[in-house]
C-alpha cells in the first residue's frame, strides 16, 4: 500500500502519528513544509505518491489550504486532512470547498485521528477501484444480473439491423441503451437520431417525422427532411412509441413495410433506410386489445424485445451509479467531487425509487449543490430519502408472490378442483435440477405451513451447491410459474379472476404467462 504522507512543522506531531500509525500497520512519509510535498509529487511515479495526504494549516513556507489547491490540482481523488487548531476553525470550514476529505482539529485524540485516516485510506481505496471501473465502462453501468442480460443482448444485436422495442419503467435509461445498441452496430460511423413522440403534438408529429414542402401548411416557408430523412444510414429511435396517434401509426407501417414516405404536402416518394429501434413504458399488448394500438405496426416493432429492470429490481447497482453520477455532477459544476459514506449509501439503496435511474441522477446532483461537508452522510440525503427510511420498501414480484403464496393457495386448497397442484410430492434432490418443481405444501385448514419453505431451503441448497451463477431466476420462475398455474386451475382457466385471487394486475399475469411460456 502507498504511505501515508504527513505535513507538519511540528516535529512531535510527526513523531506521534508515525508511531500510531506503523502500530496498525499503515507506512508513512513526513514532510516539514509544502514545498518538500510538491517537489516530492513531481518526482513520484504512479505507484509512489500519497494514499492519504495529511497536513498541518499553518506552516512556514506555506499554506496548508494552498497545498491542498495544489495536490487537487494533480491528484483530485486524493484525501486531503487537514489539520487545525481551533483558531482556525473558519479556515478549516472553507478547506472543504477546496475539497478537503475532512479537517482533525488539535489537539486531537490519537486513536480518533487514526481512526479517521483509516477511513480516509479505505475511501482512496474504494475510489480507486471506481475510477478503474468508470474507465472501463463509462457508457452503461450495472453489475446486476438483469442488466448483465441487457448487456449480453447489446453485444449479440451489434451486428444485425434487426428491429428493436426496448421497455421499462419512465427513467430506466431506454434511450440509454438505444445508443448503445447504435453504437455498437455497423451504423455507428451515421448519424442517431431521436425523437418523443408523447412530446410533440400530434399536429406537428407528422411533419417532425416526415419533414414537409415549402408551402404544405401556414408557416411552412421552406421545405424541412423529417427525422426518417435525418437517420438515413444510421438509427432512428422513436420513444413513448404507445402514445403515437393511430392515424399516424398507419403511415409509419407504412415506411416500416417498404422504405417509403411522402414529406407533408409532397407528391414524390422518399425512400430511407433508418434501422429503427422503438421504446415505451406502456404495456402496448394491452393498449392493441384497447383498440389504441395498431397491432401489425406493434408486431412490426416487436421483432426483439428488451427489457430494462427498474432500479428497484436491481439496487445492488445504486452504489457504483451514485458513484459515477456524483463524479458526474460535480464535472458539470466544475467543483471537487464529493464522496458518500457507506451508512449514507446502505439507506440510498434503499429507497424505492420511483423515477428510476434518472431519479438517482437528480439526487446526485442535489447532493453536490446542497450536502454541506465533502464527505455525504446519512443526515444529508434529500427529505424524499430520509422521510421514506421507515417506509416498508418496494418488494420485486418474487417478493410480493411470497407474501401473497398464503391467502392465494388457502383459497386454491379448499376449492373443489379435480387434481390440486398444492397435494402434489416433492420430487427427490437427485432429479434433475431444472425439472423440479417448487412444491407449496397446506395444512389441513389450508393455510400455507412451513413445509413448503423448508423443500423451498433444499432445492436452493441442492442448487447453490452446484456452482451455478442463476439460482435466483430458475427458482423464482419455478415458483411463479406453480403459483399462476395453481390459481388458474382454481378458476378454471380464467386469468382476470386468478389476477384477482393473487393480488396482482390483470397485465401482470398476462406478461407473466408469455414470460413463463405458461400459454
Amino acid at each position: 500500500m502507498k504511505p501515508i504522507w504527513i505535513v507538519d512543522d511540528d516535529q512531535s506531531i510527526r513523531f506521534v502519528l508515525e508511531k500510531a500509525l506503523l502500530r496498525e500497520n499503515l507506512p508513512t512519509r513526513s514532510f516539514t513544509n509544502p514545498r518538500e510535498v510538491l517537489a516530492a509529487l513531481a518526482e513520484a511515479g504512479e505507484d509512489d505518491g500519497p494514499q492519504v495526504l495529511v497536513s498541518d494549516i499553518r506552516m512556514p513556507g506555506g499554506s496548508g489550504l494552498e497545498l491542498l489547491d495544489k495536490v487537487k490540482q494533480k491528484l483530485p481523488g486524493l484525501p486531503v486532512i487537514i489539520m487545525t487548531a481551533f483558531s482556525d476553525l473558519d479556515s478549516a470550514v472553507s478547506a472543504f470547498q477546496g475539497g478537503a476529505f475532512e479537517y482533525l482539529p488539535k489537539p486531537f485524540d490519537l486513536p480518533k485521528a487514526v481512526e479517521l485516516i483509516r477511513r480516509a485510506v479505505e475511501e482512496s481505496q474504494r475510489e480507486e477501484v471506481s475510477e478503474e471501473r468508470m474507465a472501463e465502462a463509462p457508457e452503461m453501468l450495472g453489475q446486476a444480473p438483469a442488466m448483465q442480460d441487457v448487456f449480453r443482448a447489446i453485444g449479440r444485436l451489434s451486428q444485425s439491423n434487426v428491429t428493436v422495442m426496448i421497455t421499462g419503467e419512465s427513467g430506466s435509461g431506454k434511450e440509454l441503451v438505444a445508443k448503445a445498441l447504435h453504437k455498437h452496430s455497423s451504423r455507428a460511423n451515421g448519424p442517431f437520431i431521436a425523437i418523443n413522440t408523447a412530446a410533440i403534438p400530434k399536429e406537428l408529429l407528422e411533419s417532425e417525422l416526415f419533414g414537409h414542402e415549402r408551402g404544405a401548411f401556414t408557416g411552412a416557408q421552406t421545405m424541412r427532411r423529417g427525422r426518417f430523412e435525418q437517420a438515413e444510414g444510421g438509427t432512428l429511435f422513436l420513444d413513448e412509441i404507445g402514445d403515437m396517434p393511430f392515424d399516424l401509426q398507419t403511415r409509419l407501417l407504412r415506411v416500416l413495410s417498404d422504405g417509403h414516405f411522402y414529406r407533408v404536402g409532397g407528391h414524390i416518394a422518399i425512400k430511407a433506410n433508418p434501422r429503427v429501434i422503438a421504446a415505451t413504458h406502456q404495456d402496448l399488448e394491452q393498449r392493441v386489445k384497447d383498440g389504441v394500438f395498431r397491432e401489425d405496426l406493434y408486431h412490426r416493432l416487436n421483432v426483439i424485445r428488451l427489457r430494462l429492470p427498474a432500479l428497484r429490481e436491481r439496487r445492488e447497482d445504486v452504489f457504483t451509479l451514485t458513484r459515477h453520477f456524483l463524479q458526474q455532477s460535480a464535472k458539470q459544476l466544475g467543483v471537487e467531487p464529493k464522496r458518500i459514506s457507506d451508512s449514507a449509501l446502505q439507506q440510498l439503496s434503499k429507497f424505492g425509487f420511483p423515477g428510476n435511474v434518472r431519479q438517482l441522477e437528480n439526487i446526485c446532483h442535489w447532493l453536490t449543490v446542497m450536502a454541506p461537508s465533502q464527505v455525504i452522510e446519512s443526515k444529508d440525503l434529500p427529505p424524499e430519502v430520509i422521510g421514506s427510511a421507515g417506509a416498508e420498501l418496494p418488494k420485486s414480484p418474487v417478493a410480493e408472490a411470497y407474501a401473497a403464496a398464503a391467502t392465494a393457495l388457502a383459497t386454491a386448497l379448499v376449492t373443489d378442483v379435480d387434481e390440486p397442484a398444492a397435494t402434489s410430492k416433492p420430487e427427490p434432490l437427485h432429479a434433475p435440477l431444472a425439472a423440479q418443481p417448487i412444491v407449496l405444501s397446506g395444512n389441513a385448514n389450508g393455510s400455507a405451513s412451513n413445509g413448503w419453505e423448508a423443500d423451498l431451503e433444499l432445492e436452493a441448497q441442492a442448487l447453490l451447491a452446484t456452482g451455478r451463477s442463476d439460482v435466483w431466476d430458475v427458482l423464482s420462475r419455478r415458483f411463479e410459474s406453480k403459483l399462476i398455474q395453481t390459481a388458474l386451475l382454481n378458476t378454471r382457466g380464467r386469468r382476470i379472476e386468478a389476477a384477482q385471487k393473487l393480488g396482482i394486475g390483470r397485465n401482470t399475469i398476462t406478461r407473466k404467462i408469455q414470460e413463463l411460456n405458461l400459454e
